[in-house]
């Protein structure tokens, strides 16, 4: 089968150059690769991975020089609440690294921008924690004017105009210093929805994931620092179809080789067991053929192309998505907010 890049996703750690560096020790070799600095930490629950990319490191993978940082927790629910405040508080000092460069913020203007559509649930997590931000900006408001700016200019099919163009007259207005941008992403693996969120100093591509990307909003496109935080809360249909496929060959590969096994005989249900990712795939081989032993990328890609020309090319969002894109506002807005407190009161 050829190779084609198909995936469309926003997280850089979905890269097909991250990817590649899954095991502990093809991560070693990323570690002390040219042009990328990657580092990986747990902090609780949360895994933090860190990866910066100089002007080497853009040529090789494709993705602009900058800082990536990736939050997730695997575990993580809606109705995780301690969960989400753990990913919060995370997001709040990392914002804080993030930004501590640039002079005089303290005193300076910040505009909050919410990208996406409020009417599609799984996009409507910027405009959503716009929504919740506006209360504070009274506490930043004087006769001299504002210090805080918040803006959700929805999406192009509504307005007519490019997101880009919107931001670029607000910011010619009010000449802020920074500009944090909140927005929806794209993810290609279905265990990472709503459960991750991925910052960057490299600015954003609004739709880019979804294959309807606009203009850029960055440092390059909008002469200030840009910090865009996204949320991952759509899969590509063949992604999930791919996932599917993938854990019912591990239930039944596990459920083969717990054949021989005794306690096998005292199970209650023939399907109440836990799939051993790494059973042996070779014994589905002349039931289902080769392609069970394919890599998940490869299976991923037959997909694409079968449903490329079907209407059943969609994306896919959490039953849940509801829940989701409303505690992601409120976690968002508590962690931002108290960023902003933090920054105005510091000596």
């Amino acid at each position: 089968m050829d190779k084609y890049d198909f995936y469309r996703t926003d997280l850089l750690v979905e890269n097909e150059e991250m990817v590649r560096h899954r095991t502990e020790k093809e991560k070693e070799k990323l570690k002390e690769s040219e042009g990328i600095q990657f580092d990986e930490t747990r902090k609780g629950r949360v895994i933090l991975t860190s990866v910066k990319i100089n002007a080497e490191g853009e040529k090789r993978i494709g993705k602009k020089r900058g800082t990536y940082l990736t939050l997730t927790n695997p575990t993580l629910t809606h109705t995780d609440r301690e969960g989400l405040e753990e990913m919060g508080g995370l997001l709040k000092s990392k914002l804080t690294e993030m930004t501590k460069e640039i002079a005089n913020l303290k005193n300076g203007k910040i505009l909050l921008v919410g990208l996406g559509n409020r009417e599609v649930t799984p996009d409507a997590v910027g405009p959503l924690t716009m929504d919740r931000l506006k209360e504070i900006v009274p506490m930043y408001y004087s006769d001299e004017g504002s210090e805080l700016f918040v803006y959700a200019p929805g999406v192009t099919i509504q307005t007519g105009l490019e997101t880009a163009d919107f931001v670029k007259a607000i910011v010619h207005e009010i000449k802020p210093d920074v500009i944090i941008v909140v927005d929806a992403l794209a993810a290609r693996d279905s265990s990472r929805l709503c459960k991750t969120i991925q910052m960057t100093d490299t600015g954003i591509h609004p739709g880019s994931g979804v294959g309807n990307s606009r203009k850029e909003l960055s440092k390059e496109t909008l002469g200030i620092p840009v910090i865009a935080i996204g949320i991952p809360t759509v899969v590509d249909g063949p992604v999930l179809i791919a996932d599917a496929i993938n854990t019912l060959f591990n239930y039944i590969a596990t459920k083969i080789e717990e054949e021989s096994h005794p306690s096998s005989r005292l199970s209650v249900s023939n399907w109440l067991h836990t799939p051993n990712k790494d059973a042996d795939r070779t014994k589905l081989i002349p039931i289902f053929g080769d392609w069970t032993s394919w890599p998940h990328e490869e299976r991923v890609q037959l997909f694409e192309e079968v449903l490329s020309n079907h209407d059943l090319n969609t994306f896919i969002s959490p039953k849940e998505i509801d829940s989701w894109a409303a505690l992601y506002a409120e976690i968002l807005t508590d962690s931002i907010s108290e960023w902003i407190q933090e920054l105005k009161t510091s000596h």
